[in-house]
C-alpha cells in the first residue's frame, strides 16, 4: 500500500501521549466508547470480544493506503468511499490493521457501499478486531469530541485519585505512621494486598485488605521457601496483561542512589492497570521518605546500642549486674544462658567498585536480616552490627546441648541466606559455649569470632561452626605462624605433601583412616573398599615413607596432627 496525505483538521487526532499529564495509559475501552451520546444507534458488526480493547486514539481513513499511519489503541472512523473500490483486499486490511494493535474500525455505510463482505468480517471475528456500523445521522467531528472529552475526564479522575492518595500516605508520614500503616492505606485504595520488602527481597512491611488477601500473596509461586520475595524475577513496572502475573506489580522504592526495596501489590481479583502501577510509584516515594526517616532515628539508635554492646563484649561495660540492667532498658535480656552468634560476611563476598554508602547499605540489609529472623525466635535477644559481622547473643534452653543449639543456629542462617538469590552476600557463622552471665560475654564472642575463622579455614565460605566442635583445630590456629605450621607437615609427612601426585593423595587417604580406625586394619580395609592384603601392602609402603607408625604413638600423634594441619584451608 502507498502513502497518502491525511486531513489536518480530522486525521489522527491523538490523545495526550503515555505520561504527558503525569499519568500512564490513558484511554477508554471500546465498550465504554460505544455507551456515550453520539453512538448510541452503533451496531457491532464483528469482533465481538475485542471490545475490551482500549481507544487512546483517533483516525479518519480517507483512502484504502492508511497503513503508515495507523497507531496502536486508534479508533478509525471511515466511510464507505475509501473502501468501495477494494473489497477483495479488506479482508488483508483488516488483518494488518489487527496487527498494528488497532483498537477498531467504526464505518459509516449508506452512500458509498451498502455493506462489509463477509469475507472481511470473518477475518475481524477470526481477530478479534471489532468492526462497527455507526449510525446515519452522527459526525466524525461530534465523536471526536466525546471522546475526548471523555478521556481526558478520565485523566482529571485519575489525578485527583492520584493526587488524593499520594497527599494520604505522605500525611501518615508526616504524622509519625511508618511502613505497616503505609501499607494499609494502599491495601484499601488497591484492593488485595501491598508489601515493602529488602533490595533483596526480605519483607519489611504488610497488609492485606482482608486476612485471606494477605496469606494468599504470601502463597505464591513468587516467594521461596523461606518467605523471601523473589525480586530478581519480578520485572519492574507495568506489565503485559494476561496470565496470573499481571495480577501483581513491583515498583522500586529509590531514594537519591541508594535501593532501599520494592513496593509490590498483589490483587487475586483482577489485573493491575498502568494507573495502579502509576498510584504505586507515587507511593514509592512516600516509602523512600518513610524508610529514610526510619533509618535516621535507627542510625543514631543503632549506634548507641553497637556501642554498648561493643563495650560489653570487650570487658569494658562495667559489672554484670550494671551491664545487665542496661541492656534490659533497651529491651534486651542478657540475664539467663546464652550464646554469642557472630555471622561474618565471607572476604571475597562483596562486589568490588561499590562506594562506602553502597557497602554500608549492604551491611545494613545484612544486619536486618538478621534482626527480622531472630525477633521471631526471640523478641530480647541483641542483633546488632559491626562493619563487618553482626553479632546476636541468643537465649538458649538450660538443657540444651551443643547440637540442639547448632540445630537452632542453622535454621536461622537458612533462612537470613534465602536461595542466595537478590544480591545477597555469603557468610560464615560461629557459634560460642553457653554462658550464664553478661560477665563472660567477652570470652563467649572470642569463642564465636574463633570458629568463624577457624571453621571458614575447615570449611570454607558459609560455613557454621559450634566452638566446640573446634576440637584440636582451635589450637593449631593459635600457632601465628604458618610458615612454621607448613614446615611442621612437610617434615612430618614428606613426599605425601610435597609432591602432590594422585597416588600421593590417595596415601594421605589411607594413612588419614587408619589413624581414625586405631590401626584397625580390617575396619579400614572395609571403610576403603580395599583387600586386605592391599591394605597391608600400603601400609608397609607408608612406613617406608614416614616411619614406623603402627608401632610408635609418637610418630602416630605427629602425622595426625600434621593431617589436621593440611586439612586446615589458608596453611
Amino acid at each position: 500500500m502507498g502513502n497518502v496525505a491525511k486531513d489536518s483538521a480530522l486525521v489522527d487526532r491523538e490523545l495526550p501521549a503515555h505520561g504527558a499529564l503525569g499519568v500512564p495509559g490513558p484511554g477508554l475501552s471500546l465498550g465504554t466508547v460505544l455507551e456515550l451520546e453520539c453512538l448510541r444507534g452503533a451496531r457491532v458488526l464483528a469482533g465481538h470480544a475485542g471490545l475490551d480493547r482500549l481507544v487512546s486514539r483517533l483516525n479518519v481513513m480517507e483512502v484504502p493506503d492508511i497503513l503508515p499511519w495507523v497507531k496502536p489503541q486508534e479508533l478509525l472512523l471511515t466511510t464507505g468511499y475509501p473502501l468501495r473500490g477494494v473489497p477483495h483486499s479488506l479482508p488483508v486490511l483488516v488483518s494488518e490493521l489487527a496487527a498494528r494493535g488497532l483498537a477498531g474500525i467504526a464505518v459509516k455505510l449508506g452512500r458509498y457501499l451498502s455493506e462489509l463482505p463477509a469475507a472481511m468480517l470473518e477475518e475481524a471475528d477470526r481477530l478479534g478486531l471489532p468492526v462497527i456500523a455507526l449510525p446515519d445521522d452522527v459526525g466524525f467531528d461530534d465523536i471526536i469530541n466525546q471522546v475526548l472529552t471523555e478521556v481526558l475526564n478520565r485523566q482529571a479522575a485519575m489525578l485527583a485519585r492520584a493526587e488524593d492518595a499520594h497527599r494520604a500516605l505522605v500525611q501518615i508520614v508526616l504524622t509519625g505512621g511508618g511502613l505497616d500503616r503505609l501499607c494499609e492505606e494502599l491495601a484499601g485504595i488497591l484492593g488485595g494486598a501491598v508489601m515493602v520488602t529488602t533490595a533483596d527481597g526480605r519483607v519489611r512491611a504488610s497488609a492485606g485488605a482482608t486476612d485471606e488477601d494477605l496469606a494468599g500473596a504470601l502463597a505464591l509461586d513468587c516467594f521461596d521457601p523461606t518467605g523471601r520475595f523473589l525480586v530478581e524475577g519480578e520485572p519492574v513496572g507495568a506489565r503485559t496483561p494476561g496470565g496470573d502475573r499481571a495480577r501483581r506489580a513491583v515498583v522500586r522504592i529509590v531514594a537519591g542512589a541508594l535501593d532501599h526495596g520494592r513496593l509490590v501489590a498483589f490483587n487475586a481479583s483482577h489485573e493491575l492497570t498502568p494507573d495502579d502501577v502509576h498510584t504505586l510509584e507515587r507511593a514509592a516515594t512516600v516509602a523512600a521518605l518513610a524508610i529514610t526517616k526510619a533509618q535516621a532515628v535507627s542510625a543514631v539508635e543503632s549506634k548507641y546500642q553497637a556501642d554498648f554492646l561493643r563495650d560489653a563484649l570487650a570487658g569494658r561495660a562495667g559489672t554484670a549486674e550494671r551491664v545487665t540492667a542496661h541492656a534490659d532498658s533497651l529491651g534486651w535480656d542478657i540475664g539467663r544462658r546464652m550464646v554469642v552468634v557472630v555471622a561474618e560476611t565471607d572476604p571475597h563476598a562483596t562486589p568490588r567498585g561499590l562506594s562506602r554508602d553502597e557497602v554500608r547499605s549492604l551491611q545494613d540489609r545484612f544486619a536486618t536480616a538478621w534482626h527480622q529472623v531472630v525477633r521471631v525466635r526471640d523478641e530480647r535477644a541483641p542483633v546488632v552490627g559491626f562493619s563487618q559481622e553482626v553479632v546476636s547473643v541468643l537465649g538458649v534452653p538450660d538443657d540444651a546441648d551443643t547440637e540442639s543449639i547448632s540445630r537452632t543456629v542453622r535454621e536461622m542462617v537458612r533462612v537470613v541466606s534465602g536461595d542466595g538469590g537478590g544480591g545477597r552476600r555469603s557468610f560464615s557463622t560461629g557459634i560460642s559455649r553457653p554462658i550464664d552471665s553478661a560477665d563472660q560475654l567477652p570470652q563467649a564472642y572470642e569463642q564465636a569470632c574463633k570458629a568463624v575463622s577457624v571453621g571458614r579455614q575447615m570449611h570454607g565460605p558459609s560455613a557454621l561452626t559450634h566452638f566446640d566442635g573446634l576440637g584440636i583445630f582451635r589450637l593449631l590456629s593459635l600457632v601465628p605462624d604458618t610458615a612454621e605450621l607448613r614446615s611442621f607437615v612437610a617434615e612430618a609427612l614428606g613426599e605425601l605433601v610435597t609432591n602432590d601426585t594422585p597416588e600421593n593423595a590417595d596415601l594421605r587417604t589411607t594413612l588419614s583412616v587408619l589413624l581414625d580406625t586405631n590401626l584397625n586394619v580390617a575396619e579400614t580395609a572395609r571403610i576403603l573398599h580395599f583387600h586386605y592384603n592391599t591394605l597391608r601392602y600400603r601400609i608397609v609402603k607408608l612406613e617406608r615413607m614416614l616411619g614406623p607408625f603402627t608401632s610408635d604413638p609418637n610418630l602416630r600423634l605427629t602425622l595426625s596432627l600434621a593431617l589436621q594441619v593440611v586439612q586446615m584451608r589458608g596453611i
